[in-house]
């Protein structure tokens, strides 16, 4: 098929018509040819340029055939045309070596639900464990939590089936630029997501579909022979002459293991402390802390695109950064439109945020996290875990801070930057989405000096990229610690790390940051194991 780029339709022209017919003819109009010959157009990329408020546009590239190919391709450098590529999944040739026992992975996050299909798809058999619930338990356990601050430190928004970004958005953008991505997403439309996820340039599922998509991956997984088993934590590994021979579930199940996919998340403290003691390679990783920032969604409208154009376009969103002379860098991360902040704490007596949004976005706020790098500098100490006691001293704050009640410490914007808000309108303070709910504090009390300093900065600056963004009645909600994970789990190039058989994998052990980049460090693990062993028999 040819791809063509840049092909631009006017946002109110789609308002009452046919998207595809419209491209048919915007698409044999730019190339010169007749509509009919256009064949098969299907969209491959679709963007908004809201540069001109006035003049908005959906941005296309466009896949089509036609037989005037080849004419066409002889003018591709005036018209922007190139063949397509094959982009279907290349699978892995096995190796030779013998699996006496299933592998195993641990987690049933991104990383780890793929590493999975991909093993299960192949005759591998695998086990996955998860030390939380099913994702429907999970749902009421989290659902409890928000109401009446009864925390299960196994089954919370951080684990449980599908990880911490299933009570996300659902974003499955990448800076990642993988032919596996596209497996990814064709997984996850066939487990029941929005088919839009494969061409739209911001893709998401949002949490209410992905709770269902997970869930189908699961059975998946199960009908090709694989084994999920809930409430299963890895709570020791057996190391003899630096290999692994076996694992302990629970503190009381031992098993046999020679292949250990480690899929943890950023958030398996414990099980940190646990590899680290037997020997696994850890270093400190970077990572960045803040709050979440919480506005109308019809302010962040109204900025973004001129006008209030959620139902032409949607919920506008925002990516900004700043870099202050002070060396440190401040932006705005995993931003939710249409959605909320919610609690998500993995640790008693520890207050923790995060955002959320469903398919519709179509919540009353708009929330992002905004962050500030933190270094191995920072941390106080040069152990490997240092970044985990760091998060742990401001998570501990902020709980204290707030109550002591897993209410968050929050403060408006205006009293953040010590605005004059005397004659402040409180009928325009955003009603916050934080359940259990907020307690008014000073951040500076939970966060340390050079994030608040860096955050006041960023604020002014981000106000004049996106109007109304450090306006007085828009709330920063305290503290966001889970940016990424604090450690790297040490792998070499065939993703091993210095004890035989254990795999690092994932955002948790350091090599992904969010759904997708995650779900295809799960995907290449995998082909690791495929091209070292021959598929389990039992």
């Amino acid at each position: 098929m040819i791809r063509i780029q840049n092909i631009k339709l006017p946002v109110k022209e789609l308002a009452k018509k046919d998207e595809l017919s419209l491209l048919q003819k915007e698409v044999a109009k730019k190339i010169g040819i007749n509509r009919q010959k256009v064949r098969n157009l299907s969209i491959y990329k679709k963007s908004i340029d809201a540069r001109k408020k006035e003049n908005i546009n959906f941005v296309y590239s466009c896949d089509f055939e036609t037989d005037s190919e080849e004419a066409l391709l002889r003018k591709s450098s005036k018209l922007s045309l190139t063949l397509t590529r094959d982009m279907r999944y290349l699978e892995v040739e096995q190796g030779s070596r013998k699996l006496v026992h299933r592998p195993v992975i641990v987690g049933t996050g991104p990383a780890g639900l793929f590493a999975g299909l991909i093993l299960a798809r192949r005759g591998y058999r695998p086990l996955l464990l998860e030390r939380g619930d099913d994702v429907d338990e999970r749902k009421k356990k989290i659902d409890r939590f928000w109401k009446t601050g009864e925390l299960d430190t196994q089954s919370n928004v951080q684990f449980g089936e599908g990880g911490a970004g299933t009570f996300s958005d659902g974003k499955l953008t990448s800076l990642i630029h993988d032919r596996r991505c596209r497996n990814v997403l064709e997984a996850f439309i066939e487990a029941g997501a929005p088919e839009d996820i494969l061409y739209k340039n911001k893709p998401h599922i949002g949490t209410d579909i992905l709770r269902d998509t997970v869930k189908k991956l699961r059975q998946r997984i199960i009908e090709l022979g694989g084994e999920v088993r809930f409430r299963s934590q890895l709570t020791d590994i057996k190391i003899e002459d630096g290999r692994l021979v076996g694992i302990e579930i629970n503190a009381e199940e031992r098993m046999d293991c020679e292949v250990l996919l480690l899929a943890t998340g950023h958030s398996a403290r414990d099980t940190f402390e646990m590899l680290y003691s037997r020997g696994l390679n850890i270093s400190q990783k970077a990572f960045s802390i803040g709050v979440r920032v919480e506005h109308r969604q019809s302010l962040i409208n109204r900025s973004q695109y001129g006008a209030d154009y959620k139902d032409l376009l949607g919920a506008a969103d925002y990516k900004l950064s700043y870099r202050s002379p002070n060396g440190r860098s401040a932006y705005t991360f995993c931003m939710c439109p249409g959605g909320y902040v919610v609690a998500a704490a993995s640790e008693e007596g520890m207050v923790v945020t995060n955002g959320m949004s469903e398919y519709k976005r179509d919540g009353e706020n708009a929330n992002s996290a905004l962050l500030v790098n933190v270094t191995p500098e920072d941390f106080g100490s040069d152990h490997p875990l240092a970044g985990v006691d760091f998060q742990r001293r401001w998570e501990r704050l902020a709980f204290e801070e707030g109550g002591r009640t897993y209410c968050a410490p929050a403060q408006r914007i205006g009293d953040f930057l010590d605005k004059d808000i005397k004659d402040f309108d409180q009928t325009k303070l955003v009603r916050h989405s934080y359940r259990p709910g907020i307690t008014y504090t000073a951040l500076d009390r939970c966060l340390p000096d050079y994030v608040i300093s860096t955050m006041k900065e960023a604020l002014v600056y981000f106000d004049e990229k996106l109007e109304g963004f450090a306006s007085a009645e828009g709330l920063m909600i305290g503290v966001e610690t889970r940016s990424s994970s604090p450690i790297r789990m040490e792998r070499n190039e065939d993703h091993l790390s210095n004890l035989a058989g254990v795999y690092p994998v994932g955002e948790g052990a350091g090599y992904a940051g969010g759904i997708m980049s995650a779900a295809v460090d799960g995907v290449k693990t995998a082909e690791k194991v495929i091209m070292t062993y021959l598929p389990f028999t039992g």
